[in-house]
């Protein structure tokens, strides 16, 4: 197994046109708004919850929502220009955060400058190959003289042809100016399903030439995590069905669906038991977690799962109070909500969580065997479930209980290990006595047990 930078990182998600306050729509004649600024302010608590990297969403000249790209070499106005994106990375380096930006290349938006010379020059455009099946044969849903493909029906986003060498070139260019002026660690590849594998694997070889260690995740909803994620092409994927688990498995009281899909992941012979997937409880695609749950104490036994099954944890911006954000069909806005820091520290929903975050971030870091371990469930009923993961020498035994009572569990252990310590609680002791651990539960909670 490699080892690099990301099966340590502790990733928080910020969505900046949406926490900085920006306006939806561009009109592009304002001046710039240094908005990104108000994000040093920021600095302070994510790293206090141990955070060492950020996933920063889409912050190029864009129309709108930011993933309708108009200038790829161009910072938002609404956020600010390239020093203050400088401005912002030097923060974070400068506290040892690591910073990836979201990569926006399967589609543009119809204000992206190629697009406006083609419906400005029609045929005679230099740049009508630069747009996946661009013909004149017909008109578009939004009456251009020429018809093209979009990203899943949505023609205000406009998918580029990346088998084109010009594109290749452009945005190869792009992510190098990155690179240089930004000191970026990584990117995240937006609708990376959709996205033509030979350009993954030439953005692979021309990122890593550039910096060995330079990181690529890509957005993947469904299928083999493989087929994206391999020696070729990305590092690591979205962990969509694991997300998925995390909260159902506790709204149904049903811990034998995340143990089944822990097991086919990560498991003896799991598919993606070399892979370090993204993982994640929700972000600006999907309903805040604290919305997605019946029980908000699940929030509890919910992220100690998140902060030590296999993979990358990830918390997305607020969702660390608990903030509460339902996806409707009208607008993602809801989810992308402006936030006060202040506000949040003094008033949050769940001001108990961070604490917790917190804790279990420091055991990720102190525990090798919750970052590179193998997985094996050990224990698994409806509101009960334990696993083992196992690095080298390092055992690190986990146990949680979704039932709003306490519970006791007998569980079988094959060790020759003779007393366990909690180290999420009270360090307290316990002895494996006959192959066997007897252990009480609190209610929706949980214990990290490592030999004593």
């Amino acid at each position: 197994m490699t080892v690099c930078w990301a099966r340590d990182a502790f990733f928080y998600h910020i969505y900046p046109l949406g926490l900085c306050g920006a306006p939806f729509r561009n009109d592009f004649s304002g001046p710039i708004n240094h908005r990104l600024d108000s994000l040093l302010t920021w600095v302070d608590h994510i790293q206090s919850m141990g955070v060492n990297a950020v996933y920063l969403g889409p912050v190029f000249q864009s129309s709108s929502h930011g993933y309708d790209t108009v200038d790829y070499y161009r910072v938002d106005q609404r956020l600010g220009d390239q020093e203050t994106l400088a401005r912002l990375s030097r923060a974070f380096h400068e506290r040892g955060i690591r910073l990836v930006l979201d990569a926006v290349f399967n589609h543009v938006g119809r204000d992206f400058w190629a697009f406006q010379d083609v419906l400005k020059h029609g045929k005679n455009s230099a740049y009508r190959d630069w747009f996946a099946n661009l013909n004149f044969d017909g008109q578009s849903p939004l009456g251009d003289p020429f018809q093209y493909e979009s990203w899943e029906g949505h023609y205000s986003l406009v998918k580029l042809n990346l088998l084109n060498a010009d594109v290749r070139k452009h945005l190869f260019d792009v992510v190098r100016m990155w690179m240089d002026t930004f000191e970026i660690d990584g990117l995240r590849l937006d609708a990376a399903d959709c996205v033509d594998m030979d350009f993954m694997k030439a953005l692979h070889d021309d990122t890593k030439q550039r910096k060995t260690d330079f990181w690529l995740m890509g957005e993947v909803v469904h299928g083999d995590y493989r087929e994206w994620a391999n020696p070729q092409a990305l590092d690591s994927v979205t962990n969509y069905e694991g997300y998925k688990g995390l909260y159902s498995s506790l709204n149904d009281a049903n811990y034998h669906e995340i143990a089944y899909s822990l097991t086919r992941q990560f498991g003896a012979g799991g598919l993606y038991q070399n892979l370090a997937l993204y993982n994640f409880v929700d972000n600006h695609d999907v309903t805040r977690i604290a919305s997605q749950l019946k029980d908000p104490s699940h929030l509890y036994p919910l992220h100690i799962l998140l902060f030590t099954m296999p993979g990358i944890p990830s918390i997305y911006y607020g969702s660390e109070w608990g903030i509460l954000g339902e996806k409707n069909r009208r607008s993602d806005e809801v989810l992308r909500p402006v936030l006060d820091l202040w506000e949040m520290q003094s008033k949050a929903p769940h001001p108990n969580l961070v604490p917790v975050i917190r804790r279990l971030a420091m055991m990720r870091q102190q525990i090798g065997a919750l970052r590179y371990g193998s997985y094996q469930t050990i224990l698994i009923s409806n509101k009960q479930m334990a696993f083992l993961r196992q690095f080298a020498d390092e055992q690190a035994l986990v146990i949680l209980n979704s039932d709003a009572k306490p519970v006791t569990l007998d569980i079988n252990l094959p060790f020759s290990t003779t007393r366990f310590k909690d180290v999420l609680n009270d360090q307290g002791t316990f002895p494996l006595q006959n192959g066997r651990l007897k252990i009480d539960l609190p209610p929706t909670w949980g214990r990290i047990l490592i030999p004593a």
